[in-house]
């Protein structure tokens, strides 16, 4: 009877454990894991933590795309954020994961350095025409090389290949130049990115609207489909882990 009671105690503190218990195994690093826990998930906003328990951040998850499954790390809609920032707000999150943001050059250095990563970048210009641009590889260093970027392994959607060209270059704001030039191009193109001399893609410029060249290559741009003076509609970048 005792041990009857005693086991019948022992699975009720369990069932009512059992919550708390499966929210503390699953704490997906990114949206890849929750795909896979759920590939019926829909796109949108879901917590991961890129580091642990402590390094919760929301993100938009595209569990559509490409098979599904990628952490948007960057992306540009409508505007509303403004992306010319200094060194300390790159390093970390801003905007909104519902629309435009940006989720932190050391959240992106976890995520690239747990499991090797490829990139997608999906853009839209204003008459409605849209493209990508793949890469099988893509990764960024610590701190200490100030997020130097690796990017390679090009797969052509109609885009072209913009950012290879950046490829080697550590990180770049108005207020911390590591650029390949010897003025400073975040301030010349306003913007933030693995700038060289300078670029041919900024997709953290300055929203416009179509082309434009009024000032020269200052907008959010992918030179190899739409030039250096065509701002684009809209722009994302996100990442999965190669399976």
């Amino acid at each position: 009877m005792k041990t009857s009671l005693l086991f019948q105690l022992v699975s009720v503190v369990l069932l009512l454990l059992a919550p708390l218990l499966v929210s503390c195994q699953y704490e997906p690093t990114d949206c890849s894991v929750i795909y896979d826990y759920d590939n019926s998930r829909p796109s949108g906003v879901y917590t991961i933590y890129p580091n642990g328990p402590h390094t919760a951040v929301q993100v938009y998850c595209d569990m559509d795309s490409e098979g599904g499954g990628w952490t948007v790390f960057q992306r540009r809609m409508d505007g509303t954020v403004n992306f010319y920032r200094g060194w300390n707000q790159y390093y970390g999150f801003f905007g909104n994961p519902a629309g435009e943001y940006w989720l932190g050059l050391l959240s992106l250095m976890f995520l690239t350095n747990v499991r090797k990563s490829e990139l997608l970048v999906d853009m839209e210009d204003f008459e409605g025409n849209k493209a990508f641009a793949r890469y099988s590889s893509f990764s960024i260093d610590n701190p200490n090389l100030n997020y130097k970027l690796h990017v390679s392994g090009f797969i052509d959607g109609g885009a072209g290949d913009s950012l290879s060209y950046h490829s080697g270059m550590m990180f770049s704001t108005f207020d911390q130049d590591w650029d390949g030039w010897n003025g400073k191009c975040a301030k010349l193109h306003l913007g933030g990115f693995w700038y060289r001399d300078c670029h041919n893609t900024n997709p953290n410029g300055v929203y416009r609207r179509g082309a434009d060249n009024t000032l020269d290559a200052v907008g959010v741009e992918w030179a190899t489909w739409k030039g250096r003076n065509y701002s684009l509609k809209a722009i994302s970048m996100k990442i999965r882990p190669v399976q």
